[in-house]
Parts: C-alpha cells; structure tokens; sequence
C-alpha cells in the first residue's frame, strides 16, 4: 500500500481527499499545516506529498524546503492560486508537479500514481524510454523514430535528455535552462522555444500538434509517453 501525506488548511477538503484516497487503497496521514507536516514527513515517511501553498503557519515553500533538506520524496501541490509564478516557484524550490484547485479525483489519482512510478522506477529502469515512435536511450544517447536513428545536435540530446528523466513531470523553464546552459541562463527562455521546436520537427509526427514534448505556457515542458 503506498502512503500518501496529504496537507491542506480545509478541513472539508482534507476529510474528503482522506476518505476518497483510502477507498482507493491508499494509505493516508492528512494535517493541516506546516510544522505537522514536517514532523509526520519525518516521523512515518510517505510516499508522495500533497502539499497546499496557503498553509496558517509555514509557506508551502518552506515546507517543501524542508522536506527537501533529507528527502526526495515526490511533492504534489494543490493551489488555488491563480498566478502561474507561484507554481513555478513550488517547482523551482523542488515541487514535483501541481495540481489546481478545483480538480477531478480520477486526474489526482492519476498525478499520484504517476509520482510513485517515477520514483519507484528509479533511473535504471529509465535506461530506455518508448513513446509512440520513438525509442530513446538514455545510457547509448540516441534517438530512434520508427526505428530510424535521429540525429541530435548536442544541444538538443541535453534538452532532451532532461525532459525525458522526467517523463511526465512538469519541468520548468528555469531547471531546464540552468541544467542545459548553465547558471547564468535561467531568463533566456527563447533558447527553449528555439529548441524544443526543433525537437519537434525531428521528433514529432506533427510538430504544431506535439503528443511527446508539451508546453505548459508560461511554466515549462513535459515529456509525455
């Protein structure tokens, strides 16, 4: 049974994801702040994380700090925040994915499976990732399309590379170009337009309707199988 730690304010909101998680065969601690959330975090570590940003006593940032400082542990946020850089803030500080409020049960379940996949898969199984066409592995560095090789400038196999390690998470602009151009780069995100619509054009069967390389506007990309 995997264990989730769910942590929200709402009592409503908390009571409903206990009980609709725990029907599903999930495994639950819920609390309703930040301090709780670390000591439960630490006292019987879980899973994956459900984190709400508006907390009464922390900021939902300095609880992903702080569970940041020991654990890798997969953190989804719930926001009802309607500004997109408080999410990219949640991601950069090292979020995993976000999930807005109001949202559908079946598309949580969905993230939170997702997360403890990727986390239990861990990198070997991601050695070589299939999506639709396409075949890329990680440890040789190449690309295949319907089993044709791809040739990658390396630029792009880097771009690449960071996008499909985390296959189906959210990377955000600012992760993506300090890990492929480096520190000083974390604003030029016209490099990334210019290069994932490259990628596109070599990857994709219909670059202007990507299915693998997905822009979440205003926030990142994910690589989706």
């Amino acid at each position: 049974m995997s264990r989730v730690l769910v942590v929200d304010d709402e009592p409503g909101l908390r009571r409903a994801l206990a009980i609709n998680l725990s029907a599903r065969g999930w495994g639950v601690t819920a609390v309703g702040d930040g301090a709780s959330a670390l000591e439960a975090a630490a006292s019987s570590p879980p899973d994956v994380v459900l984190l709400d940003l508006g907390l009464p006593d922390l900021d939902g940032l300095d609880v992903i700090a702080g569970l940041r400082g020991w654990s890798d542990v997969p953190i989804i946020v719930l926001t009802a925040r309607t500004s997109s850089a408080d999410t990219v803030d949640a991601l950069d500080a090292g979020a995993d994915d976000y999930v807005t409020k109001p949202f559908a049960m079946d598309v949580l379940l969905a993230r939170l499976r997702a997360a403890v996949r990727r986390r239990g898969a861990g990198e070997a199984a991601l050695e070589v990732v299939e999506a639709g066409a396409l075949r890329v592995d990680l440890a040789r560095r190449t690309v295949t399309r319907h089993g044709e090789p791809v040739k990658l400038t390396p630029t792009e196999w880097h771009l690449l590379q960071v996008l499909v390690a985390g296959a189906g998470r959210l990377v955000t602009q600012t992760e993506l170009l300090k890990e492929v151009w480096g520190p000083a780069y974390g604003r030029e995100t016209n490099y990334l337009r210019v290069y994932v619509a490259q990628l596109r054009r070599k990857l994709e069967e219909t670059p202007s309707a990507p299915r693998h390389l997905i822009t979440e506007p205003g926030m990142g990309y994910r690589f989706e199988v």
